[in-house]
């Protein structure tokens, strides 16, 4: 019964989740330098843990954050500030990233699976799509909590391959990027893309 009522609007979360996840945010721009200066097997860890990231998410605004967030905004502009911060730190990194194997340091590591999972914790765009998702694709009454866990397993199986299109253009950027310079000005576009989507929070 539940399943059945979901694939009534399979295609149009399905569709949600795509456009959501495939528009530019942070997520994505620091796939896309992850994919340049790491290559795509060594951002694989990154991409896993944002879906994984997000189905925890997803939970736990079924769960009652969303509900938080509705009593107390001001527990919403709380997390804007402290998102947009550490994008900023994010940013620093990855424009401060000398190239693959140019340096041992911090900024020349790829995100983790559990760095790239808490950040989604911290990511107001994250947020947006999951507090989105909750109120509009689950049913209602006893059957609430089993179809909040579809509509997050859904989300999470659309994002994957969705965000990989963003490492993998990272990854064809970088097969030109020959010199250490060039890895620099790269790099350091990121970084100031990244800065710039904290614009994107407070609009």
């Amino acid at each position: 019964m539940i399943i059945e009522l979901l694939l009534a609007n399979i295609l149009s979360l399905i569709t949600f989740a795509f456009t959501t996840s495939v528009t530019p945010g942070p997520n994505n721009l620091m796939l896309t330098a992850s994919g340049a200066n790491f290559g795509f097997k060594r951002t694989i860890p990154h991409m896993l843990g944002i879906g994984s990231g997000l189905f925890f998410l997803n939970m736990s605004v079924a769960l009652g954050f969303g509900v938080i967030f509705a009593k107390y905004p001001d527990l919403h502009s709380w997390l804007r500030w402290v998102g947009a911060c550490y994008l900023f730190y994010l940013a620093w990194k990855i424009g401060s990233a000398n190239g693959p194997g140019k340096s041992s340091s911090s900024s020349n590591v790829p995100f983790s699976f559990v760095q790239a999972a808490a950040f989604q914790f911290v990511n107001p765009k994250a947020w947006i799509m999951s507090i989105s998702a909750m109120t509009t694709f689950t049913l209602p009454g006893d059957a609430y909590l089993q179809s909040a866990f579809y509509v997050a397993l859904i989300f999470g199986i659309v994002n994957l391959p969705t965000i990989s299109l963003w490492a993998s253009f990272g990854m064809a950027i970088g097969r030109y990027l020959s010199t250490t310079v060039a890895y620099r000005r790269f790099n350091i576009s990121m970084g100031v893309l990244t800065a710039s989507s904290v614009v994107l929070l407070f609009i």
